[in-house]
């Protein structure tokens, strides 16, 4: 699958997420594995008018490339000088988001919006794809809802418009991220009507769901929900598509020494308050399945500094391995 200058076969990618992927989220998750990823989705309004917390969600680094900017919005003008802005940062490719359901976004013409008006959806690409020298790519939905599935006449259309690959989240936008299974037939029927590269996503939780998108005939394949706290499910998609074996689930020493690694980076980068609160929607996912983890979320959820966070981290370690020790 080629974008640009990046040239990956049957990438498997980190979706764009709100209040998830931010810098040290997606330099873990490529570090881990992932092959390409994606900032936040990010409103050209607020990039255009250089708000900080806007042209900080959108900031890339080395260590993370293949990196792609997400940007939003409703107005082309907007659109076109937010890409241009985009570009100054130094991403690998630009994407824009053209399937957010959330009400609010849809309300002012965003989003999802655009799939009740091809035109506009249209200009929108077009904008973008003029403001800017970098690839662009959109990432959109099958349609408004299950009456109203418009993602072929989408797919032909934003190939005219410039876009150099597009993903689809294989649902409707009135079925939100989870109301009902995500249809990856639709994938094959897009493949065959476009020359550009399409991308899967929804409901790949594991490397053979991974396999099985890519079976469709799809170029590639993007993981949103299902990497919050486990970066490893890339490590796992790769090996399974390279190697056809699933490896071995990360230790106990791995999740931990990962999870304190990531919400380091993220006191680092954003200070105590603004790393430490939003970082815990992902102690979840770093303590799934272990013994007693329900009580040590809630443990860590009422801390308030990295190091007695660590520390109780560590004292968790200890405590389980000194449980395995009761059993040899």
């Amino acid at each position: 699958m080629q974008i640009g200058s990046i040239n990956i076969d049957q990438p498997v990618m980190l979706a764009p997420m709100e209040d998830v992927t931010d810098l040290p989220f997606r330099v873990i998750c490529r570090e881990i594995g992932a092959d390409v990823v994606y900032t936040e989705f990010t409103s050209s309004e607020a990039i255009i008018r250089n708000i900080p917390r806007a042209i900080n969600k959108i900031e890339v680094c080395d260590q993370e490339r293949p990196v792609a900017i997400q940007i939003f919005g409703g107005v082309e003008e907007n659109m076109m000088d937010a890409a241009r802005m985009a570009e100054s940062l130094g991403p690998d490719f630009i994407d824009i988001n053209c399937g957010c359901w959330v009400k609010n976004h849809v309300a002012r013409g965003q989003g999802a919006a655009l799939l009740k008006d091809l035109p506009h959806f249209e200009k929108i690409v077009r904008s973008t794809v003029n403001g800017t020298d970098l690839p662009v790519t959109v990432k959109t939905r099958l349609g408004w809802d299950e009456d109203n599935i418009v993602i072929l006449d989408v797919a032909r259309m934003v190939e005219d418009a410039g876009a150099k690959a597009l993903t689809v989240h294989c649902r409707t936008r009135s079925q939100a991220h989870n109301k009902a299974p995500a249809e990856w037939s639709w994938l094959t029927k897009i493949k065959q009507a476009v020359s550009i590269p399409i991308v899967g996503n929804g409901d790949v939780t594991c490397a053979e769901d991974c396999r099985r998108m890519l079976e469709t005939g799809c170029d590639g394949v993007m993981i949103g929900r299902a990497a919050i706290g486990n970066p490893w499910i890339f490590r796992e998609c790769r090996q399974y598509l390279d190697t056809g074996i699933v490896p071995l689930p990360p230790t106990l020493n791995e999740r931990i020494e990962v999870c304190l690694r990531h919400l380091k980076m993220a006191v680092e980068l954003k200070g105590l308050r603004g790393g430490l609160k939003p970082f815990r929607k992902f102690y979840a996912g770093y303590l799934h399945g272990l013994p007693n983890a329900a009580k040590l979320r809630g443990e860590l959820m009422r801390l308030d500094s990295y190091q007695e966070i660590s520390d109780r981290l560590y004292r968790f370690l200890d405590e389980s391995a000194a449980c395995q020790a009761c059993w040899v």
